[in-house]
């Protein structure tokens, strides 16, 4: 969108750089804040409790990098499964695309955890500090025993809730039972002491110190986001037509008589804005897409008595061409963002698919390089192999071994049955013999067959050569 613009925040004939400007965000109720807000609950409650849920006798999730498997409720998956991990990262990036293309920057208003932490920590200082009128004049004031206990009381508060976001962290790759009883006996390894205090402590940089810096200066999204909207894409926008000139005007009044648009002029756009930034001037790239402003310009404009809307969501086409509804829609399900919908839905389909039709029996088959080839007793000629047999499921299985492709070809030193045990792999050796004067000099290509004895269906074949010197 060409007039995305960097606000300023010193004169021309400053200097360069600028003293940072505190900002006291304004609480505001409404659509969009309650939306909001049921974001910080379903993500918290997701973040904080899944790590609790039990399944299997294990954590339900859990990353464990010691026995380098990641176990996610009934599935188990191994390093080499990395696939699965590339196929998900392919499906976030198309789904930024397609939210940013359609709406904005939707996952920065709603779902960033820059934000979700930002509005706890905001309601945690209100909580103690008050509305914004009395956190800036509580920080005005001179030191006193009040204040030291308001701010004592926040920072304690903000300092439990960072830590204890470090430890339920830590605890999606250590079982985070055995985290809180290291901590109880302070028996943690090393690794887990840096995790939990650098996590629970750049939680509490974050959202509780830098806030809207992040946005502003650190996020890479607010740089880019510029490429991705085009002039369909919906933005909150101001109706400058609509709302200027601005200015204050008795209640009831008709603006348009006084020379006057909808806009108060009241600066509560301004004060809910967690960045700091007047949407009036144009989209910004520090805007987030939270959609206070939104909420509290309806509630001004249900105050005078004007519709809503001055503030709303909207396309810089629509502005200009003065669209209702049903054209905004028209032009925002356009062949772009049809053609990433069709993109994403195809591979979430393959996604699935993969996921659903996922072998639970792995073969690999490494020849023993030790002994090329050798001859055995009663003229066979004899090749040595290490098989790694790898049980994905949670539960026993017993499997038979073969092997397939040459004449008189047979398995030396491996039961009727092997019994496999629940999601780990084990080594098997095995010699492969063929008689003498069935093959010539040279490799050969043969197959190992893993079937499960409960399932014949489930058959693995691999393949692997057979040498003869």
């Amino acid at each position: 969108m060409a007039d995305v613009r960097e606000t300023d925040n010193q004169d021309a004939g400053d200097s360069l750089y600028a003293v940072r400007q505190k900002v006291y965000p304004r609480a505001v109720t409404g659509a969009f804040a309650t939306a909001r807000w049921a974001m910080v609950w379903i993500t918290q409650l997701v973040f904080y409790g899944l790590c609790w849920l039990p399944w299997n006798d294990r954590q339900a999730v859990l990353f464990h990098l010691g026995e380098r498997k990641f176990y996610i409720f009934g599935w188990v998956f191994w390093p080499q499964d990395v696939f699965y991990l590339s196929i998900l990262l392919i499906i976030s990036a198309y789904s930024l695309f397609l939210f940013t293309a359609v709406a904005g920057r939707l996952w920065c208003g709603f779902a960033c955890p820059q934000t979700v932490y930002t509005e706890i920590f905001l309601w945690i200082e209100k909580f103690f500090e008050g509305d914004r009128a009395k956190r800036m004049k509580l920080d005005a004031q001179e030191a006193s025993v009040g204040k030291l206990w308001r701010k004592s009381a926040k920072y304690v508060a903000w300092i439990v809730l960072s830590l204890w976001t470090g430890i339920t962290f830590v605890g999606y790759f250590t079982p985070i039972r055995e985290i809180l009883h290291g901590l109880s006996s302070l028996a943690l390894g090393g690794w887990e002491w840096f995790w939990i205090f650098f996590y629970g402590g750049f939680t509490y940089l974050m959202a509780g110190v830098m806030r809207e810096q992040v946005c502003k200066f650190m996020c890479p999204y607010a740089r880019f986001q510029g490429v991705m909207f085009d002039p369909d894409t919906l933005v909150i926008t101001y109706d400058e037509e609509r709302g200027e000139p601005r200015g204050s005007r008795r209640k009831g009044s008709d603006p348009r008589s006084q020379g006057l648009g909808d806009c108060v002029d009241c600066g509560i756009c301004v004060q809910v804005c967690p960045t700091g930034i007047d949407i009036r001037k144009g989209l910004q790239y520090e805007c987030i897409g939270c959609a206070a402003c939104i909420d509290a310009c309806d509630q001004v404009m249900d105050k005078v008595g004007s519709p809503r809307g001055l503030i709303r969501y909207s396309t810089e086409n629509a502005i200009k061409q003065h669209w209702g509804g049903r054209d905004i829609l028209r032009h925002v399900l356009r062949p772009r963002i049809l053609i990433y919908s069709v993109v994403l839905c195809i591979i979430c389909v393959a996604f699935v698919w993969a996921l659903a039709t996922r072998t639970p029996l792995r073969l690999d088959v490494i020849k023993d390089r030790s002994i090329i080839s050798r001859e055995a007793e009663g003229g066979m000629i004899e090749n040595v192999y290490v098989l790694n047999l790898m049980n994905m499921a949670e539960s026993d299985r017993s499997v038979q071994l073969a092997v397939s492709g040459l004449p008189g070809v047979s398995l030396d030193g491996v039961d009727a049955a092997i019994v496999m045990p629940p999601a780990r792999n084990q080594s098997l050796p095995v010699r492969v013999r063929v008689p003498m004067d069935e093959l010539e000099k040279g490799s050969h290509r043969i197959w190992f067959e893993l079937r499960a004895v409960d399932d014949p269906s489930l058959l693995i074949r691999e393949k692997a050569v057979f040498i003869v010197r």
